[in-house]
């Protein structure tokens, strides 16, 4: 008997094999049989294996000819499975207590989902080459202006909260992105309370330099930042919880618009296990973000890079959004997106 995930499977050599399996609802359990036919032992099975070629295609698709050197970035191959560079990524951020932060909480479900899946559209005209994935990125653990529970300036969303948001992506075959905002806790602390939900395929994770306080102050008040070290932690619990349950990589996206924000990215892990993104947060006219991008993202190289398009922030002074077709233009080509 194996277990992968929360699924226990039996393997029976060459029968019918009824599975339990048990579905967790934050707290409440279900249980579902499953039929599989098992094949004969003489059968040999296929391991599944990354095409390396494909893969020195896309990323050289996605360096869009820079001649630095720098992009595309030299590492391990990821495990099979890997949904970058072979995928883009499209998500909505927010959180379901607030219109405030992000569109995924402000508009009714059926209105975000459908204006979600519109953006998914948009994207995949502008590059058919790659497919584009449907996301839900998902403030799990928000940062605070008063201390609250232990100090810690930072406030857990309810796991039911987390239940919804998989309930949605699951009915547009979509991605959840969990992302914790540490306050004055530890990212090390904070991911440990999601592994449960990190333990499942389509459950990835990002974390916010922007509200990691390490002088003490509040949230809020100064822009925080990770060390090459707190961004390790994240990636050695993601490996480890990819190796312990037999699941593709995950995506680790990183939020960034300063220099300072994120420090010693070339001490910055890679593994098989983990794909990096490195997001370019903050809002403003075009000339600033490309500006931003230049300065923080393209000169920086981590391994792959996210953009974040703000329907408001973006839209003021008469500034105009960037466009799909223009964001194909930047280099390298950012292969993560996020609307807020």
């Amino acid at each position: 008997m194996n277990k992968i995930g929360n699924v226990l499977v039996c393997f029976i050599t060459g029968t019918l094999v009824l599975t339990s399996v048990w579905t967790c609802q934050s707290g409440k359990s279900e249980k579902v049989i499953v039929e599989h036919n098992t094949p004969p032992a003489s059968v040999e099975e296929k391991k599944e294996v990354l095409d390396s070629l494909a893969y020195d295609l896309k990323v050289e698709h996605l360096a869009n000819n820079d001649t630095t050197g720098k992009w595309p970035v030299k590492g391990p191959y990821p495990l099979p499975g890997a949904l970058l560079p072979f995928n883009r990524i499209v998500a909505y951020y927010g959180n379901l207590y607030s219109k405030g932060m992000g569109i995924l909480g402000e508009l009714p479900k059926d209105s975000m989902l459908a204006r979600l899946q519109l953006e998914v559209q948009h994207w995949q005209k502008a590059d058919t080459t790659t497919k584009v994935i449907p996301a839900l990125h998902y403030i799990a653990v928000t940062a605070q202006t008063q201390p609250g529970k232990g100090n810690m300036y930072r406030l857990r969303m309810p796991f039911h909260q987390i239940d919804t948001l998989l309930a949605w992506a699951n009915s547009i075959n979509g991605l959840v992105f969990l992302d914790v905002q540490v306050g004055h806790s530890s990212v090390k602390n904070e991911i440990v309370e999601l592994l449960p939900y990190l333990q499942l395929p389509n459950v990835h994770l990002g974390i916010d330099p922007e509200f990691s306080m390490k002088t003490g102050v509040a949230p809020g008040r100064v822009i925080g930042h990770f060390d090459a070290s707190d961004i390790n932690d994240a990636i050695d619990i993601l490996a480890q919880t990819v190796r312990d349950h037999n699941l593709p990589p995950k995506v680790l996206v990183v939020h960034r618009f300063t220099q300072g924000m994120i420090k010693n990215y070339q001490d910055i892990k890679l593994t098989p296990e983990v794909q990096v993104v490195i997001d370019m947060d903050g809002f403003g006219d075009k000339i600033l973000k490309e500006s931003t991008w230049k300065r923080y993202i393209y000169k920086e190289p981590v391994q792959f890079t996210g953009f974040k398009l703000f329907y408001k922030n973006d839209t003021k002074l008469n500034w105009q959004m960037y466009t799909p077709e223009e964001l194909m233009q930047f280099t390298p080509r950012p292969v993560y997106i996020q609307y807020q």
